[in-house]
């Protein structure tokens, strides 16, 4: 699919309509005066390329969120929602086919019975977005049972704006995700689609910690052989008990004290097992807590001035990184957390059921003390009361071990069976050969443009918890010249989908970069002109100054901005 047209408009007027050729597509800045220090963030060519992205199923904060300060920009935000602003997008099979297929989605930033998510004329706004999603992902990739990789992590590398995409050519996705999904990621990238495993393997991890804890107390061998001296204990104290002279009444009572005794112990023992499960979330949240930055931010300021002397293109301030990165840790706070009161009102309904138990113990202990043979036998009975509870407690740290590995044993088993023939050296073949094709490819890009020559490759890694191996995907320079990272990232983008379009793979045809000032201007015009003959779409964001006068015109320019002519026109609303 290529982009056909962007269109902004609102309740009353069109505000702005892009449309879109193959080639270069670029979004210039000419406010006078802009200097190096001045990105020009705040007139919207940024934002073009995060509409484009909030109709592909994007967060709508992305729009009216500082990308800097991470705070609201409400001015921005109040005018979306007051002037019931919408964004229509139109994607195209072919630019050159009139007839061809057409993906026409809308968008607005309204709310509830008035919030507009539709493709093709249908409105998809429930389920947060997932029908939305689903559709989209049905349009652009294609019929499949299970949505992973995401239609969102599938063609995050087609659209970077954001500092992550822009610096990074394949570790594109957020700081959360895992090796395991960046490996079905790439894998379906090319063309070896496989079962996520992500989710068991995140199961996994908890179960191999939580073992890790309670073995740190005692081994499952050391319970076994502890209680079996225990029952050998027990059975000795039996015979001697059994030698007395009881009459039968006491013998019963004697018999439910000790039924009892052991009740307690379990009941304890659970009590503990959840009591243990607090603390692990609790210490994680301390840890968590402890990861929130509460640095002395008057000694670090004066750092931080001197940094900014020496290095002039700091634009966030240190106490602002603070404050998102203090927000990060909340939210993994809050998700940690989440099961603490469950597990509390668990322990609450032990403890109830304890405190009956003790009661009712105490109760047949006066009973039997009556007893004419109590002092008889008041030592096997102390004894054996004793040896009952250590009973229940050995079996509880032993059932507790035993079903911690049976969850591994069962999670090793799934996972085992979504890897499938995932690591046998057929696959590994197959994949080797798909990643020579490609190579061919993104040599030849990068050679033609840049004068390198970047491939990727793999390799098998182990999970240092979780013991599960995974492929890790790399890029390199057959040059061993040190390269450009930007030019890297340009030329894998490119080359994926002259691959993509050679395998048949789902993929689009257009690329949107911000911040292409930092392409040098022969690079550009050599990039533009490349992905033309190619019938590539190229949508980039850049100053006036930084352009070469060859691509300053209507050709290659689908809209110009200023401090006088922002995005949105704000400013000639008020």
């Amino acid at each position: 699919m290529y982009l056909k047209e962007l269109i902004i408009s609102s309740y009353s007027e069109v505000i702005r309509k892009i449309e879109f050729h193959l080639g270069a597509n670029l979004i210039v800045d000419e406010t006078i005066g802009k200097t190096d220090l001045e990105t020009g963030n705040n007139i919207g060519k940024t934002t073009v390329l995060a509409l484009i992205d909030y109709c592909l199923g994007g967060d709508a904060e992305q729009i009216y969120i500082d990308p800097e300060t991470k705070k609201e920009i409400v001015n921005v935000k109040n005018y979306l929602v007051g002037n019931e602003v919408q964004i229509t997008l139109v994607l195209k099979e072919n630019l050159v086919v009139e007839s061809s297929n057409e993906i026409v989605i809308k968008r607005n930033f309204l709310q509830r019975n008035k919030k507009i998510m539709s493709v093709n004329g249908v409105n998809l706004p429930k389920n947060k977005g997932k029908d939305f999603e689903k559709k989209l992902d049905l349009l652009l990739v294609g019929e499949r049972e299970i949505l992973k990789p995401s239609i969102r992590q599938l063609f995050a590398h087609y659209i970077r704006y954001q500092n992550n995409k822009i610096n990074n050519t394949l570790k594109i996705l957020n700081t959360f995700t895992t090796n395991i999904e960046y490996e079905t990621l790439h894998l379906f990238m090319f063309g070896l689609p496989v079962s996520d495993r992500s989710h068991l393997n995140t199961k996994l991890k908890g179960e191999q910690e939580y073992k890790k804890r309670l073995e740190k107390q005692r081994s499952k061998t050391e319970l076994e052989l502890q209680l079996d001296i225990v029952k050998n204990n027990i059975a000795v104290l039996e015979k001697r008990k059994n030698k007395l002279n009881i009459n039968e009444n006491y013998k019963q009572e004697l018999e439910e004290l000790n039924d009892l005794k052991y009740r307690v112990s379990i009941v304890s023992s659970r009590i503990g097992e959840l009591s243990l499960r607090e603390q692990l979330l609790i210490e994680t949240e301390t840890e968590l807590k402890s990861d929130m930055s509460e640095i002395n931010l008057p000694e670090l300021r004066e750092i931080y001035k001197t940094a900014k002397k020496n290095i002039s293109n700091i634009q966030t301030t240190f106490e602002q990184l603070v404050e998102y990165h203090n927000k990060m840790i909340l939210e993994k706070i809050r998700f940690v957390t989440q099961d603490i009161p469950k597990i509390r009102s668990l322990i609450e309904d032990h403890n109830r059921t304890l405190s009956e138990f003790l009661n009712r113990e105490k109760q047949l202990s006066r009973k039997i003390s009556t007893s004419d043979t109590f002092q008889d036998l008041e030592e096997i009975i102390s004894e054996l009361t004793k040896a009952y509870q250590r009973v229940g407690e050995l079996e509880s740290g032993i059932k507790q071990l035993e079903t911690v590995d049976t969850n591994i044993k069962q999670l090793n088993e799934e996972i085992e069976l979504l890897d499938g023939d995932r690591f046998s050296d057929e696959f590994q073949k197959r994949l080797l050969n798909k990643l020579k094709d490609f190579n061919v490819i993104f040599t030849e890009v990068s050679k033609h443009l840049y004068g390198e020559q970047y491939g990727l490759s793999f390799i098998i890694k182990e999970d240092k918890k979780t013991k599960q191996s995974y492929y890790q995907f790399e890029s390199f320079n057959a040059n061993t010249s040190s390269g450009k990272k930007q030019g890297e990232i340009i030329c894998f983008d490119i080359a994926y989908i002259l691959f993509a379009r050679k395998n048949g793979l789902p993929h689009l045809n257009f690329i949107l970069n911000d911040k292409k000032e930092l392409m040098h201007g022969n690079q550009l015009k050599r990039v533009s002109k490349f992905a033309k003959d190619k019938e590539i779409q190229l949508v980039f964001s850049i100053l006036k100054d930084k352009l070469p006068n060859e691509l300053n015109s209507s050709e290659h320019i689908v809209l110009r901005l200023s401090d006088q002519d922002k995005l949105f026109r704000i400013e000639r609303k008020s």
